[in-house]
């Protein structure tokens, strides 16, 4: 006879009384001469001290610039402006430049170090070569939410948005000097890993305390930051983090696309508020978008509902846009939303980097140079 089934145990959501945001930025270090990657993360960030604004990440490569807790957008670019502008500062007068992007177009993953630390070691014993691999930089986007019940539906529903962001940020079409012929490859590399990818479609609190209650009895995971979903909870801050997007490089995209994410989150919030039953799609409908997205951008035909109609995912942004201006404006970001069009309408990071490529037959520094300098602050 089979044991019983332990009870899973209580995940406390901490709750924020606001829809507050918050942001993290991955950046890599490049050799201002050279444009390749630079394994001098810790030498920049001891300089800069101690700060809850700096971090360091898996790869002695990278810089993780995070905000507080803001109330609003453009609070939150304004935090992220203050602490880049020493950031990169020290880093120049150390001959180097930020870069961000969802991957680097030319850079060898196996010459880059790792950071120190049982955490990242053991990460890497069990992930092994899909592991090292993970040359990949994303922004991450932290909405508050009020209570536990809303964070699941929010995420299952969030979903249906999955190739707009991908497709609006996808920065990745090179990896190892060639072109992968997908906009975001960086996507399709991350979900190797163990507990990444798309999260489970839970409606209820309670679904997600037995997954994670599953995870950790079969040692699959230590802690729940260890959940590595593409959208998950971080219950210890009270917010649904959004971590689809590729690496951006400038902050004026950066704002449109968190503005996007802000005012999509809190409109399922005041839906469900409403007693809105929220919109979902079927999980293999979701996991082809993903794929869409990733393989095809700002081209891509994605399908919008259980019904399996499908559309143009910059026609359906139309739509979207026009539908979010007044939750964009009782937000504070109706001027940041506003700059989502012109990302499709005057090309995305991969079609940008593929246009400079071209433009110096094919020599991937010059993309380098392109991004480090979209990066004005």
């Amino acid at each position: 006879m089979s044991s019983p089934r332990s009870s899973p145990s209580r995940i406390d959501f901490a709750g924020s009384p606001r829809p507050t945001v918050g942001v993290e930025w991955e950046f890599a270090l490049v050799d201002a001469h050279t444009r390749d990657l630079t394994n001098e993360a810790a030498a920049v960030i001891a300089e800069i001290g101690e700060t809850p604004h700096v971090h360091k990440e898996l790869l002695r490569n990278t810089v993780e610039i995070v905000t507080g807790i803001c109330e609003t957008v453009p609070e939150a670019m304004t935090d992220l402006h203050d602490t880049l502008v020493p950031v990169r500062r020290i880093a120049r007068e150390r001959g180097m430049e930020l870069f961000c992007a969802g991957t680097h177009p030319f850079a060898e993953w196996s010459t880059q170090q790792l950071t120190e630390g049982p955490r990242y070691a053991e990460l890497i014993k069990r992930t092994q070569w899909w592991g090292r691999q993970m040359l990949i930089w994303g922004v991450h986007v932290h909405v508050g939410i009020s209570s536990a019940h809303k964070v699941m539906p929010i995420i299952t529903s969030l979903l249906n948005q999955y190739p707009h962001l991908l497709a609006l940020s996808a920065s990745s079409p090179y990896w190892d000097g060639g072109d992968t012929g997908y906009a975001s490859n960086r996507a399709m590399m991350f979900q190797q890993l163990p507990t990444a990818g798309l999260p489970f479609q839970f409606q209820e609190w309670s679904q997600f305390e037995g997954f994670v209650h599953d995870q950790k009895k079969t040692g699959i995971i230590d802690h729940m930051n260890e959940i590595r979903w593409d959208i998950r909870p971080s219950p210890h801050l009270g917010t649904i983090e959004v971590r689809i997007f590729d690496g951006v490089s400038n902050i004026a995209e950066l704002g449109a696309l968190v503005a996007l994410t802000h005012c999509l989150i809190v409109d399922l919030d005041r839906r469900l508020d409403a007693g809105e039953q929220l919109p979902t799609m079927p999980p293999w409908h979701v996991q082809e978008n993903k794929w869409r997205a990733a393989r095809y951008g700002l081209d891509a035909e994605i399908i919008l509902d259980a019904d399996s109609n499908e559309r143009l995912v910059t026609d359906d942004l139309d739509d979207l846009l026009n539908r979010l201006e007044s939750v964009a404006v009782s937000l504070g970001c109706a001027d940041e939303l506003a700059r989502v069009s012109g990302i499709y309408r005057g090309g995305g990071s991969y079609q940008r980097q593929r246009r400079v490529a071209e433009e110096h037959d094919g020599d991937l520094r010059a993309v380098v140079d392109a991004l480090v300098g979209e990066l004005e602050l």
